[in-house]
Protein backbone atom coordinates (compact mmCIF):
# COMPACT_ATOMS: atom_id res chain seq x y z
CA UNK A 1 0.00 0.00 0.00
CA UNK A 2 1.13 3.30 -1.29
CA UNK A 3 1.96 6.31 1.60
CA UNK A 4 0.06 9.32 1.07
CA UNK A 5 2.25 12.50 0.15
CA UNK A 6 -0.06 15.10 0.84
CA UNK A 7 -2.89 16.28 3.15
CA UNK A 8 -5.69 15.95 0.81
CA UNK A 9 -4.28 12.06 -0.17
CA UNK A 10 -3.69 11.17 3.76
CA UNK A 11 -7.83 12.61 4.03
CA UNK A 12 -9.17 10.60 1.07
CA UNK A 13 -7.28 7.28 2.70
CA UNK A 14 -8.97 8.24 5.64
CA UNK A 15 -12.17 8.64 4.39
CA UNK A 16 -12.24 5.47 1.98
CA UNK A 17 -11.25 2.97 4.93
CA UNK A 18 -13.42 4.10 7.80
CA UNK A 19 -16.65 4.28 5.50
CA UNK A 20 -15.60 0.32 4.53
CA UNK A 21 -15.12 -0.52 8.25
CA UNK A 22 -18.34 1.02 9.70
CA UNK A 23 -20.37 1.00 5.93
CA UNK A 24 -22.43 -1.81 6.45
CA UNK A 25 -23.30 -1.21 10.45
CA UNK A 26 -23.80 2.57 9.45
CA UNK A 27 -26.21 1.38 6.83
CA UNK A 28 -28.37 -0.67 8.95
CA UNK A 29 -28.33 2.35 11.45
CA UNK A 30 -29.42 4.47 8.93
CA UNK A 31 -32.12 2.70 7.43
CA UNK A 32 -33.68 1.89 11.52
CA UNK A 33 -32.96 5.11 12.32
CA UNK A 34 -35.24 6.43 9.23
CA UNK A 35 -37.84 4.09 9.87
CA UNK A 36 -37.95 5.14 13.08
CA UNK A 37 -39.52 8.59 12.50
CA UNK A 38 -42.73 7.06 11.43
CA UNK A 39 -42.50 4.77 14.66
CA UNK A 40 -45.85 5.45 15.68
CA UNK A 41 -47.31 5.17 12.78
CA UNK A 42 -45.71 1.16 12.04
CA UNK A 43 -46.93 0.18 15.53
CA UNK A 44 -50.21 0.99 14.54
CA UNK A 45 -50.07 -0.82 11.27
CA UNK A 46 -48.56 -4.06 13.29
CA UNK A 47 -51.68 -3.70 15.99
CA UNK A 48 -54.26 -3.76 13.52
CA UNK A 49 -57.05 -5.08 16.29
CA UNK A 50 -56.72 -1.33 18.41
CA UNK A 51 -59.18 1.42 17.57
CA UNK A 52 -58.85 4.99 17.17
CA UNK A 53 -60.78 5.41 20.12
CA UNK A 54 -59.12 7.39 23.33
CA UNK A 55 -60.20 6.17 26.42
CA UNK A 56 -61.09 8.22 29.86
CA UNK A 57 -56.94 8.74 31.18
CA UNK A 58 -57.88 8.93 34.64
CA UNK A 59 -60.33 5.34 34.10
CA UNK A 60 -57.24 4.17 32.04
CA UNK A 61 -55.06 4.86 35.19
CA UNK A 62 -56.82 3.33 37.93
CA UNK A 63 -57.25 0.30 35.69
CA UNK A 64 -53.50 -0.02 34.92
CA UNK A 65 -52.98 0.97 38.96
CA UNK A 66 -54.75 -2.20 39.84
CA UNK A 67 -53.15 -4.65 37.96
CA UNK A 68 -49.60 -3.95 38.20
CA UNK A 69 -51.18 -3.95 42.16
CA UNK A 70 -52.14 -7.71 41.24
CA UNK A 71 -48.91 -8.44 39.54
CA UNK A 72 -45.99 -7.46 41.50
CA UNK A 73 -47.40 -5.22 44.39
CA UNK A 74 -43.98 -5.25 46.41
CA UNK A 75 -41.77 -4.17 42.93
CA UNK A 76 -39.46 -1.49 42.74
CA UNK A 77 -41.03 0.66 40.00
CA UNK A 78 -44.24 0.72 37.81
CA UNK A 79 -44.64 2.80 34.75
CA UNK A 80 -47.97 3.41 33.07
CA UNK A 81 -47.68 5.12 29.31
CA UNK A 82 -51.14 6.69 29.15
CA UNK A 83 -53.46 6.43 26.32
CA UNK A 84 -53.37 9.29 23.26
CA UNK A 85 -54.95 10.14 20.02
CA UNK A 86 -51.69 8.45 18.52
CA UNK A 87 -51.10 5.76 20.66
CA UNK A 88 -54.70 4.39 22.25
CA UNK A 89 -53.22 1.77 24.22
CA UNK A 90 -52.36 1.85 27.99
CA UNK A 91 -48.56 0.05 28.50
CA UNK A 92 -47.39 -0.80 31.83
CA UNK A 93 -44.02 -1.56 32.66
CA UNK A 94 -42.53 -2.55 35.96
CA UNK A 95 -39.44 -3.75 37.63
CA UNK A 96 -38.35 -5.97 40.91
CA UNK A 97 -35.31 -3.91 41.49
CA UNK A 98 -34.16 -0.66 40.32
CA UNK A 99 -31.82 -1.48 37.22
CA UNK A 100 -33.91 -4.20 35.64
CA UNK A 101 -35.46 -6.60 34.90
CA UNK A 102 -38.30 -4.94 33.36
CA UNK A 103 -41.85 -6.66 32.48
CA UNK A 104 -44.03 -5.01 29.73
CA UNK A 105 -47.49 -5.76 29.55
CA UNK A 106 -49.71 -4.00 26.92
CA UNK A 107 -53.57 -3.40 28.91
CA UNK A 108 -57.01 -2.90 27.32
CA UNK A 109 -57.99 0.47 28.64
CA UNK A 110 -61.43 -0.15 29.43
CA UNK A 111 -61.00 -3.36 31.24
CA UNK A 112 -57.60 -2.84 32.38
CA UNK A 113 -56.44 -6.63 32.03
CA UNK A 114 -54.17 -7.19 29.22
CA UNK A 115 -55.06 -7.02 25.89
CA UNK A 116 -55.72 -9.26 23.22
CA UNK A 117 -54.12 -7.40 20.64
CA UNK A 118 -51.40 -9.48 18.34
CA UNK A 119 -47.93 -9.85 20.36
CA UNK A 120 -45.90 -7.40 18.76
CA UNK A 121 -42.79 -5.31 19.16
CA UNK A 122 -43.67 -2.78 16.05
CA UNK A 123 -42.05 0.57 15.68
CA UNK A 124 -39.90 0.16 18.68
CA UNK A 125 -38.20 -2.80 17.64
CA UNK A 126 -36.61 -0.34 14.95
CA UNK A 127 -35.97 2.29 16.83
CA UNK A 128 -33.84 0.34 19.80
CA UNK A 129 -32.38 -1.58 16.88
CA UNK A 130 -31.00 2.03 15.32
CA UNK A 131 -28.61 2.40 18.69
CA UNK A 132 -28.56 -0.96 20.35
CA UNK A 133 -28.27 -3.39 17.25
CA UNK A 134 -30.47 -5.66 19.35
CA UNK A 135 -28.18 -6.73 22.05
CA UNK A 136 -27.98 -6.20 25.29
CA UNK A 137 -28.37 -2.23 25.83
CA UNK A 138 -24.79 -1.41 26.75
CA UNK A 139 -22.40 -3.33 24.06
CA UNK A 140 -25.16 -2.08 21.14
CA UNK A 141 -25.16 1.88 22.69
CA UNK A 142 -21.36 1.33 22.56
CA UNK A 143 -20.86 0.11 19.16
CA UNK A 144 -23.78 2.19 17.76
CA UNK A 145 -21.59 5.29 19.47
CA UNK A 146 -18.31 3.49 18.32
CA UNK A 147 -19.34 4.08 14.09
CA UNK A 148 -21.20 7.13 14.91
CA UNK A 149 -17.74 8.72 15.60
CA UNK A 150 -15.99 6.53 12.45
CA UNK A 151 -19.07 8.19 10.73
CA UNK A 152 -18.17 11.71 11.92
CA UNK A 153 -14.24 11.21 10.62
CA UNK A 154 -15.52 10.00 7.44
CA UNK A 155 -17.40 12.95 6.72
CA UNK A 156 -14.79 15.98 7.82
CA UNK A 157 -12.56 13.90 5.89
CA UNK A 158 -15.18 13.87 2.91
CA UNK A 159 -15.57 17.71 2.32
CA UNK A 160 -11.71 17.90 3.09
CA UNK A 161 -11.09 15.80 0.22
CA UNK A 162 -13.86 17.45 -1.74
CA UNK A 163 -12.37 20.83 -3.22
CA UNK A 164 -15.19 21.20 -5.85
CA UNK A 165 -17.61 19.61 -3.43
CA UNK A 166 -20.38 22.01 -4.83
CA UNK A 167 -19.93 22.31 -8.72
CA UNK A 168 -19.48 18.24 -8.59
CA UNK A 169 -23.14 18.52 -6.89
CA UNK A 170 -24.24 19.77 -9.79
CA UNK A 171 -22.61 16.77 -11.76
CA UNK A 172 -23.57 13.51 -12.74
CA UNK A 173 -21.72 11.20 -15.37
CA UNK A 174 -24.00 8.02 -14.90
CA UNK A 175 -22.74 6.49 -18.44
CA UNK A 176 -19.00 8.18 -18.50
CA UNK A 177 -17.99 4.84 -16.43
CA UNK A 178 -19.51 2.89 -13.80
CA UNK A 179 -17.06 4.29 -11.24
CA UNK A 180 -17.12 7.85 -12.13
CA UNK A 181 -21.47 7.33 -12.09
CA UNK A 182 -21.19 5.65 -8.27
CA UNK A 183 -18.36 8.42 -7.74
CA UNK A 184 -20.96 11.57 -8.57
CA UNK A 185 -24.23 9.43 -7.15
CA UNK A 186 -21.84 9.49 -4.15
CA UNK A 187 -21.22 12.81 -4.10
CA UNK A 188 -25.35 14.04 -4.76
CA UNK A 189 -26.22 12.30 -1.72
CA UNK A 190 -23.85 13.26 0.77
CA UNK A 191 -24.01 17.20 -0.22
CA UNK A 192 -27.76 16.89 -0.80
CA UNK A 193 -28.06 16.08 2.91
CA UNK A 194 -24.89 16.94 4.37
CA UNK A 195 -26.28 19.44 7.26
CA UNK A 196 -28.59 17.03 8.13
CA UNK A 197 -25.55 13.96 8.24
CA UNK A 198 -23.19 16.55 10.34
CA UNK A 199 -26.62 16.98 12.87
CA UNK A 200 -27.84 13.50 13.35
CA UNK A 201 -24.22 12.27 14.04
CA UNK A 202 -23.45 14.36 16.48
CA UNK A 203 -26.55 14.92 18.42
CA UNK A 204 -26.74 11.34 18.03
CA UNK A 205 -23.40 11.47 20.40
CA UNK A 206 -24.49 13.83 22.40
CA UNK A 207 -27.68 11.97 22.91
CA UNK A 208 -25.19 9.23 24.25
CA UNK A 209 -22.93 11.38 26.00
CA UNK A 210 -23.53 10.24 29.50
CA UNK A 211 -22.20 6.85 28.89
CA UNK A 212 -19.51 8.07 26.51
CA UNK A 213 -17.95 10.41 29.19
CA UNK A 214 -19.51 9.78 32.65
CA UNK A 215 -16.29 10.94 34.73
CA UNK A 216 -17.04 14.30 35.70
CA UNK A 217 -20.96 13.53 36.86
CA UNK A 218 -19.60 10.76 39.17
CA UNK A 219 -16.99 12.19 40.12
CA UNK A 220 -18.60 15.86 41.30
CA UNK A 221 -21.50 14.12 42.44
CA UNK A 222 -19.65 10.89 44.05
CA UNK A 223 -21.49 8.38 42.81
CA UNK A 224 -24.99 9.60 43.41
CA UNK A 225 -26.36 10.06 39.63
CA UNK A 226 -29.94 11.14 40.41
CA UNK A 227 -28.94 14.31 42.55
CA UNK A 228 -27.22 15.12 39.23
CA UNK A 229 -30.65 14.51 37.09
CA UNK A 230 -32.56 16.56 40.03
CA UNK A 231 -30.03 19.39 40.08
CA UNK A 232 -29.69 19.58 36.67
CA UNK A 233 -33.54 20.02 35.96
CA UNK A 234 -34.29 16.65 34.64
CA UNK A 235 -35.96 14.74 37.42
CA UNK A 236 -37.44 15.28 40.70
CA UNK A 237 -35.30 14.28 43.38
CA UNK A 238 -36.77 10.94 45.10
CA UNK A 239 -37.52 10.49 48.22
CA UNK A 240 -35.86 7.90 50.54
CA UNK A 241 -38.23 4.51 51.59
CA UNK A 242 -40.14 5.11 54.80
CA UNK A 243 -38.99 0.85 55.54
CA UNK A 244 -42.98 0.32 56.14
CA UNK A 245 -45.73 -1.28 54.16
CA UNK A 246 -48.59 2.03 52.55
CA UNK A 247 -51.55 2.10 50.88
CA UNK A 248 -52.05 4.83 47.91
CA UNK A 249 -54.62 6.76 46.27
CA UNK A 250 -56.21 4.88 43.32
CA UNK A 251 -53.57 6.51 40.12
CA UNK A 252 -56.80 7.87 38.25
CA UNK A 253 -57.60 10.58 41.32
CA UNK A 254 -54.15 11.56 41.62
CA UNK A 255 -53.90 12.41 37.51
CA UNK A 256 -57.07 13.68 37.94
CA UNK A 257 -55.13 16.52 40.40
CA UNK A 258 -52.64 16.49 37.82
CA UNK A 259 -54.46 17.77 35.08
CA UNK A 260 -56.78 20.09 37.68
CA UNK A 261 -53.58 21.66 38.22
CA UNK A 262 -51.88 21.82 34.88
CA UNK A 263 -54.90 22.24 32.34
CA UNK A 264 -53.06 19.10 30.35
CA UNK A 265 -53.08 15.49 30.37
CA UNK A 266 -50.16 13.43 31.89
CA UNK A 267 -48.89 11.15 28.78
CA UNK A 268 -47.02 8.48 31.58
CA UNK A 269 -46.92 8.49 35.42
CA UNK A 270 -44.15 6.40 37.52
CA UNK A 271 -44.67 5.09 40.92
CA UNK A 272 -41.37 4.81 43.19
CA UNK A 273 -41.90 1.78 45.51
CA UNK A 274 -45.56 1.29 45.11
CA UNK A 275 -45.45 -0.68 48.31
CA UNK A 276 -43.63 1.55 50.66
CA UNK A 277 -45.31 4.06 53.13
CA UNK A 278 -43.10 6.95 50.96
CA UNK A 279 -44.22 6.21 47.32
CA UNK A 280 -43.75 8.45 45.15
CA UNK A 281 -46.09 9.61 42.14
CA UNK A 282 -44.85 11.24 39.39
CA UNK A 283 -46.76 12.55 36.29
CA UNK A 284 -44.64 13.33 32.79
CA UNK A 285 -46.12 15.92 30.51
CA UNK A 286 -45.82 16.20 26.68
CA UNK A 287 -42.54 18.64 26.06
CA UNK A 288 -43.62 22.21 25.30
CA UNK A 289 -43.71 23.39 21.71
CA UNK A 290 -39.69 23.96 20.54
CA UNK A 291 -36.69 22.08 20.33
CA UNK A 292 -35.33 21.39 23.48
CA UNK A 293 -36.59 17.75 24.91
CA UNK A 294 -37.96 18.23 28.18
CA UNK A 295 -40.64 16.80 29.88
CA UNK A 296 -42.57 18.78 32.66
CA UNK A 297 -43.29 16.50 35.85
CA UNK A 298 -44.81 17.27 39.06
CA UNK A 299 -44.20 14.60 41.75
CA UNK A 300 -47.21 13.48 44.51
CA UNK A 301 -47.39 11.60 47.57
CA UNK A 302 -48.93 8.46 46.36
CA UNK A 303 -50.76 8.10 49.96
CA UNK A 304 -52.13 11.39 50.49
CA UNK A 305 -51.89 12.98 46.75
CA UNK A 306 -50.14 15.72 48.05
CA UNK A 307 -47.93 17.34 45.35
CA UNK A 308 -44.48 17.53 46.42
CA UNK A 309 -42.37 19.12 44.27
CA UNK A 310 -42.12 20.06 40.45
CA UNK A 311 -38.33 19.26 38.22
CA UNK A 312 -36.73 22.33 38.12
CA UNK A 313 -35.91 24.90 35.75
CA UNK A 314 -33.22 23.58 33.25
CA UNK A 315 -29.63 24.96 33.25
CA UNK A 316 -27.91 26.29 29.98
CA UNK A 317 -26.03 22.98 29.39
CA UNK A 318 -28.54 21.36 30.31
CA UNK A 319 -31.27 22.63 27.79
CA UNK A 320 -28.07 22.81 25.47
CA UNK A 321 -28.16 18.65 25.19
CA UNK A 322 -32.21 19.05 25.24
CA UNK A 323 -32.02 21.09 22.56
CA UNK A 324 -29.53 18.20 20.86
CA UNK A 325 -31.76 15.01 21.83
CA UNK A 326 -35.27 17.44 20.17
CA UNK A 327 -32.69 17.77 16.91
CA UNK A 328 -31.74 13.93 16.45
CA UNK A 329 -35.58 12.59 17.68
CA UNK A 330 -37.54 15.48 15.74
CA UNK A 331 -40.21 15.02 18.08
CA UNK A 332 -40.75 19.03 17.53
CA UNK A 333 -41.31 18.07 13.63
CA UNK A 334 -44.75 18.77 12.05
CA UNK A 335 -45.67 16.12 9.17
CA UNK A 336 -43.91 18.20 6.44
CA UNK A 337 -40.64 18.62 8.27
CA UNK A 338 -40.79 14.97 9.44
CA UNK A 339 -40.91 14.21 5.95
CA UNK A 340 -37.94 16.04 5.23
CA UNK A 341 -36.07 14.75 7.62
CA UNK A 342 -37.12 10.61 6.81
CA UNK A 343 -36.03 12.01 2.93
CA UNK A 344 -32.41 12.80 4.37
CA UNK A 345 -32.36 9.40 6.42
CA UNK A 346 -32.59 7.61 3.12
CA UNK A 347 -30.15 9.88 1.50
CA UNK A 348 -27.76 8.88 4.34
CA UNK A 349 -28.36 5.38 3.72
CA UNK A 350 -27.98 6.02 0.01
CA UNK A 351 -24.84 7.73 0.77
CA UNK A 352 -23.46 4.98 2.99
CA UNK A 353 -24.40 2.28 0.25
CA UNK A 354 -23.13 4.11 -2.67
CA UNK A 355 -19.65 4.66 -1.00
CA UNK A 356 -19.61 0.61 -0.56
CA UNK A 357 -20.27 -0.21 -3.85
CA UNK A 358 -17.70 2.79 -5.25
CA UNK A 359 -15.25 0.57 -3.29
CA UNK A 360 -15.62 -2.66 -5.07
CA UNK A 361 -16.48 -0.57 -8.29
CA UNK A 362 -12.86 1.49 -8.28
CA UNK A 363 -10.73 -2.19 -7.47
CA UNK A 364 -13.14 -4.63 -10.05
CA UNK A 365 -10.71 -6.20 -12.01
CA UNK A 366 -10.40 -4.98 -15.65
CA UNK A 367 -9.74 -8.24 -17.25
CA UNK A 368 -10.42 -11.61 -16.77
CA UNK A 369 -8.65 -12.08 -13.58
CA UNK A 370 -10.67 -13.42 -10.53
CA UNK A 371 -11.27 -11.08 -7.58
CA UNK A 372 -9.60 -11.51 -5.06
CA UNK A 373 -10.57 -12.44 -1.56
CA UNK A 374 -10.65 -9.24 -0.03
CA UNK A 375 -12.81 -7.54 -3.04
CA UNK A 376 -14.87 -10.66 -3.31
CA UNK A 377 -15.53 -10.51 0.76
CA UNK A 378 -16.89 -6.74 0.52
CA UNK A 379 -18.97 -7.44 -2.33
CA UNK A 380 -20.88 -10.30 -0.43
CA UNK A 381 -21.24 -8.28 2.43
CA UNK A 382 -22.52 -5.22 0.36
CA UNK A 383 -24.92 -7.39 -1.34
CA UNK A 384 -25.77 -9.13 2.17
CA UNK A 385 -26.45 -5.45 3.76
CA UNK A 386 -28.01 -3.23 0.92
CA UNK A 387 -30.14 -5.51 0.06
CA UNK A 388 -30.07 -8.24 2.64
CA UNK A 389 -31.52 -5.40 5.41
CA UNK A 390 -34.73 -4.46 3.01
CA UNK A 391 -35.64 -8.34 2.84
CA UNK A 392 -35.54 -8.42 6.47
CA UNK A 393 -37.81 -5.66 7.21
CA UNK A 394 -40.03 -6.77 4.35
CA UNK A 395 -40.62 -10.45 6.12
CA UNK A 396 -40.70 -8.29 9.58
CA UNK A 397 -43.69 -6.38 8.26
CA UNK A 398 -44.91 -10.12 6.72
CA UNK A 399 -44.47 -11.94 9.51
CA UNK A 400 -46.85 -9.64 11.42
CA UNK A 401 -49.97 -10.14 9.50
CA UNK A 402 -48.88 -14.18 8.50
CA UNK A 403 -48.16 -15.30 11.78
CA UNK A 404 -51.16 -17.16 14.19
CA UNK A 405 -52.51 -14.02 16.13
CA UNK A 406 -52.22 -16.68 19.51
CA UNK A 407 -48.58 -17.74 18.65
CA UNK A 408 -46.90 -17.67 22.49
CA UNK A 409 -43.90 -15.18 21.67
CA UNK A 410 -45.10 -14.00 19.07
CA UNK A 411 -43.25 -10.87 18.97
CA UNK A 412 -39.67 -12.66 18.84
CA UNK A 413 -41.03 -14.82 15.97
CA UNK A 414 -41.64 -11.90 14.12
CA UNK A 415 -37.94 -10.25 14.86
CA UNK A 416 -36.62 -14.23 14.05
CA UNK A 417 -38.17 -13.54 10.83
CA UNK A 418 -36.10 -10.12 10.22
CA UNK A 419 -33.13 -12.20 11.07
CA UNK A 420 -33.49 -15.22 9.35
CA UNK A 421 -34.82 -13.47 6.67
CA UNK A 422 -31.53 -11.01 6.18
CA UNK A 423 -29.39 -13.74 6.38
CA UNK A 424 -31.23 -15.78 3.98
CA UNK A 425 -31.07 -13.23 1.67
CA UNK A 426 -27.29 -12.43 1.54
CA UNK A 427 -26.30 -16.30 1.47
CA UNK A 428 -28.49 -16.15 -1.73
CA UNK A 429 -27.27 -12.87 -2.89
CA UNK A 430 -23.70 -14.15 -2.34
CA UNK A 431 -24.30 -17.96 -4.23
CA UNK A 432 -25.67 -15.94 -7.57
CA UNK A 433 -23.40 -15.67 -10.09
CA UNK A 434 -21.37 -11.70 -10.03
CA UNK A 435 -23.17 -10.28 -12.73
CA UNK A 436 -26.76 -11.05 -12.04
CA UNK A 437 -25.92 -10.73 -8.20
CA UNK A 438 -27.47 -7.20 -7.48
CA UNK A 439 -30.77 -7.84 -9.66
CA UNK A 440 -31.40 -10.75 -8.20
CA UNK A 441 -30.65 -9.76 -4.78
CA UNK A 442 -32.55 -6.26 -5.13
CA UNK A 443 -35.79 -8.18 -6.71
CA UNK A 444 -36.09 -10.10 -3.41
CA UNK A 445 -37.13 -7.71 -1.01
CA UNK A 446 -38.79 -5.28 -4.02
CA UNK A 447 -41.17 -8.52 -4.23
CA UNK A 448 -41.58 -8.63 -0.39
CA UNK A 449 -42.50 -5.14 -0.48
CA UNK A 450 -44.98 -5.25 -3.11
CA UNK A 451 -46.72 -8.39 -1.86
CA UNK A 452 -47.07 -6.38 1.92
CA UNK A 453 -50.27 -4.35 0.83
CA UNK A 454 -51.47 -7.53 -0.79
CA UNK A 455 -51.27 -9.59 2.13
CA UNK A 456 -52.35 -6.98 4.07
CA UNK A 457 -55.53 -6.41 2.11
CA UNK A 458 -56.13 -10.43 2.24
CA UNK A 459 -55.88 -10.39 6.19
CA UNK A 460 -57.29 -7.11 7.30
CA UNK A 461 -58.14 -5.18 4.49
CA UNK A 462 -59.26 -1.91 6.05
CA UNK A 463 -59.25 1.40 4.99
CA UNK A 464 -57.02 3.29 7.85
CA UNK A 465 -54.03 1.71 6.81
CA UNK A 466 -53.25 2.25 2.84
CA UNK A 467 -51.03 5.28 3.82
CA UNK A 468 -49.55 2.79 5.21
CA UNK A 469 -49.29 0.27 2.49
CA UNK A 470 -48.97 2.98 0.03
CA UNK A 471 -45.63 3.74 0.95
CA UNK A 472 -44.63 -0.34 1.10
CA UNK A 473 -45.81 -0.46 -2.27
CA UNK A 474 -43.39 2.62 -3.67
CA UNK A 475 -40.43 1.16 -1.73
CA UNK A 476 -41.05 -1.84 -3.49
CA UNK A 477 -41.40 -0.10 -6.87
CA UNK A 478 -38.39 2.16 -6.21
CA UNK A 479 -36.22 -1.45 -5.26
CA UNK A 480 -37.60 -2.90 -8.23
CA UNK A 481 -36.50 -0.29 -10.61
CA UNK A 482 -33.18 -0.43 -8.50
CA UNK A 483 -33.01 -4.44 -10.08
CA UNK A 484 -33.99 -3.66 -13.35
CA UNK A 485 -31.45 -1.26 -13.68
CA UNK A 486 -28.86 -3.43 -12.19
CA UNK A 487 -29.47 -5.80 -14.81
CA UNK A 488 -29.73 -3.51 -17.68
CA UNK A 489 -25.63 -2.43 -16.25
CA UNK A 490 -25.04 -6.28 -16.50
CA UNK A 491 -26.64 -6.85 -19.88
CA UNK A 492 -24.60 -4.39 -21.17
CA UNK A 493 -21.26 -5.70 -19.53
CA UNK A 494 -21.84 -9.08 -20.70
CA UNK A 495 -20.64 -9.17 -24.27
CA UNK A 496 -17.53 -7.34 -23.34
CA UNK A 497 -16.75 -10.34 -20.78
CA UNK A 498 -17.28 -12.66 -23.02
CA UNK A 499 -14.93 -10.83 -25.58
CA UNK A 500 -12.48 -10.79 -23.24
CA UNK A 501 -12.92 -14.36 -22.22
CA UNK A 502 -12.86 -15.71 -25.83
CA UNK A 503 -9.70 -13.33 -26.31
CA UNK A 504 -8.24 -14.96 -23.07
CA UNK A 505 -8.93 -18.14 -24.42
CA UNK A 506 -7.36 -17.50 -27.82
Amino acid sequence: MSRPKSVRQSMAWLHTWSGLVVGWLLFAIFVTGTASYYRTAISHWMRPELSDTVSDPVAAASRAGTFLQKTMPAAAGWSIRLPTAENPTVEVYWWPNFGGPFHHALLDPATGERSTVRDTRGGDFLYRFHFELNMPPIWGRWIVSACAMVLLIALLSGIVIHRRIFADFFTFRRDRSAQRGWLDAHNVMGVLALPFHLMIVYTGLVTLSSMLMPWAVKTGYRGDIQRYYAEAGLMIAGRPVAGRPGTGLPLGEIVSRAIATTGEMPELVTVANPADAAATVTAYFEEPPGLAHLHPQIAYDAATGAELGRVGEAGAATRTGAVMVGLHEAHFAAAPLRFLFFLCGLMGAATVATGLVLWTVARAPKNVAPEGFGLRLVRILNLGTIAGLPAGLAAYFLANRLLPVALDVRAEWEVGAFFAVWVLAALASALYPRTRAWSFALAVPASAFLAIPVIDAITIGESRFIGFDVAMALLGLLLLLAARLASRRAWARRPIQEHLHMTAEA
